[in-house]
């Protein structure tokens, strides 16, 4: 799996909904810091 291009394709998403990364965080019960990093490609979302 290509990190970044899934990043890139959530920040894609996020923008089309019209939200910031803290209002992710908060609908996914995750900090806005872990957004930022699934979305620059330095980390992905947990699965489990």
């Amino acid at each position: 799996m290509d990190q970044k291009k899934i990043g890139g394709f959530l920040k894609e998403l996020r923008k089309e909904i019209g939200i910031t990364q803290e209002q992710l965080a908060e609908k996914l019960g995750v900090s806005g810091r872990t957004v930022s990093r699934w979305e620059n490609g330095n980390n992905m979302p947990d699965t489990n």
